[in-house]
């Protein structure tokens, strides 16, 4: 079956609803549900339902927008304040990091592939360029499962995480870019190399901190009557900025996560509103990206190169990304332990990234370009299976995880962050009424007002007259606490 204009909105919305059932499935047995978003693909591609779907430079296209709102989300939810002590060390991670990675794969590839048993045989650039297209961690995959499960990790690795895989995919598509280029051209001069990565860098920065200091003032200094459409227009900004970002030679990529970062640690108008939009619309994407990549793949094409990609994938796994985080980070010193450096190398997830990047070679027609995608897309499943299925249990191991502080209330009420309170609820106990069953008789914590009382499935509009029963939930409102400085 072909995907036309009369069918794709039917086929789209069944695909869509069969990834959330499964998605939901998958989360109670701690199964990646991006990865299960990738089944659902390949379940119903050409080697199963019989979806048909090979358009490489389309795929490219969706992935492109999706990583934009991806990354640009991602950069909302980082909040400096936490990635400032582990800033450095998130830098030399997602640059160095993913420049040894690279290197230390490629070449374990140029290796192995030149056994005599070997069923193909790379070239070192072609080697390179495999190990380049996924060099760097998903952050589609590290933000989905670090929130997901809820882990509260000790010693900013959170946030250090996060800003690893948020802001690597650069490196990583700077590396493919110059390599696809240098096969093309047959060899590229060593300052052509260094300028390019220079003014991707430069431009990317630059372009994303100053259009992320413009979206913040188009924010807070347009009065739009209807609020809906605040996140609309940051979501103009999301896409301008990468595309004039890329039109000026920049790294778009980069210029999308930092104006994200930018915008999500200022306050704007409508902050809540624009946050619950985006968050929404990145799953959105996150969804059509892995079941457009798992529609894309051939299974079977994939069994060629299975045994090379196993072995790639645990090089990568138990080599190659340990000894890059290890060296990187040894500067550190006590700031980084052992455990630390050891858990940050599991968390080395693969996921849609390294398979949108190798979608680059198939687009340029580079030779060998099918062999590196199908491996790539073998890895990730690998990665994904192994390391996503295992990132809470590691962290238990390793003993780096912390009970996670509840946020939040059960009553689902939320007010304006602008309105500077604190929002708990309580339950009733029998110790709370000793002294009486009326709230005028029940001792609240200081400063604090009943706002709801939830009795079962009713919810009751509190006074100083009624009765409390055991078991009653009451919403508590209070004011802000700030630190003492």
């Amino acid at each position: 079956m072909i995907f036309t204009s009369g069918n794709i909105l039917l086929i789209g919305s069944i695909l869509l609803f069969i990834s959330i059932i499964v998605g939901k499935t998958g989360y109670r047995f701690g199964v990646p549900a991006l990865l299960l978003f990738l089944f659902v693909g390949m379940a119903f591609g050409s080697d199963g339902v019989g979806l048909q779907f090979h358009d490489d430079s389309e795929a490219q296209f969706i992935g492109m927008i999706a990583l934009s709102v991806i990354l640009f989300t991602g950069g909302m939810d980082t909040k400096f304040s936490e990635i400032k002590p582990v800033l450095p060390q998130g830098i030399v991670l997602s640059t160095l990091g993913v420049l040894l990675t690279a290197v230390f794969t490629g070449l374990f590839i140029w290796w192995i592939t030149g056994m005599s048993w070997a069923n193909l045989h790379l070239s070192l650039v072609t080697s390179l360029l495999l190990a380049a297209t996924m060099s760097s961690t998903d952050s589609a995959s590290v933000f989905a499962i670090l929130r997901s499960q809820r882990m509260n990790l000790k010693h900013n690795l959170r946030p250090m995480l996060e800003f690893e895989s948020g802001s690597n995919d650069p490196m990583a598509y700077m590396l493919t870019i110059v390599l696809i280029q240098y096969i093309q051209s047959d060899g590229m001069a060593i300052g052509s190399i260094a300028t390019s990565f220079f003014v991707q860098f430069l431009v990317g920065g630059a372009a994303g901190y100053a259009l992320g200091k413009l979206a913040i003032l188009m924010l807070n200094k347009l009065n739009i009557d209807n609020q809906a459409l605040y996140p609309i227009l940051l979501l103009s900004f999301v896409f301008f900025t990468f595309s004039i970002t890329d039109l000026l030679h920049g790294n778009g990529y980069l210029a999308v996560y930092i104006a994200g970062i930018m915008v999500g640690n200022h306050k704007f108008m409508h902050r809540r509103n624009v946050y619950t939009f985006m968050d929404g619309l990145t799953w959105l994407m996150q969804i059509i990206m892995f079941l457009c990549l798992g529609l894309l793949v051939n299974p079977y094409e994939m069994l060629e190169v299975a045994s090379i990609a196993t072995l790639i994938g645990i090089f990568m796994i138990i080599i190659g990304r340990p000894l890059s985080v290890y060296l990187c980070l040894l500067p550190f010193g006590k700031k980084m332990n052992n455990r630390s450096r050891l858990f940050v190398s599991w968390v080395g997830l693969r996921g849609a990234v390294p398979i949108i990047f190798a979608t680059y070679p198939v687009v340029a027609q580079v030779p060998g370009a099918n062999v590196i995608f199908n491996i790539v897309f073998f890895i990730t499943i690998v990665s994904l299976v192994t390391q996503g299925t295992t990132v809470a249990l590691a962290a238990r191991r390793l003993k780096l995880s912390t009970p996670m502080e509840k946020t939040g209330n059960d009553f689902g009420v939320e007010l304006p962050e602008e309105i500077e309170t604190d929002l708990r609820d309580m339950t009733v106990s029998a110790l709370m009424l000793e002294e009486g069953d009326t709230l005028k008789d029940i001792t609240l914590p200081k400063g604090a007002l009943v706002m709801i009382v939830k009795r079962g499935d009713e919810f009751l509009i509190p006074n100083g007259s009624l009765k409390l029963h055991l078991g009653d939930k009451l919403l508590l409102i209070s004011e802000k606490k700030h630190p003492k400085s």
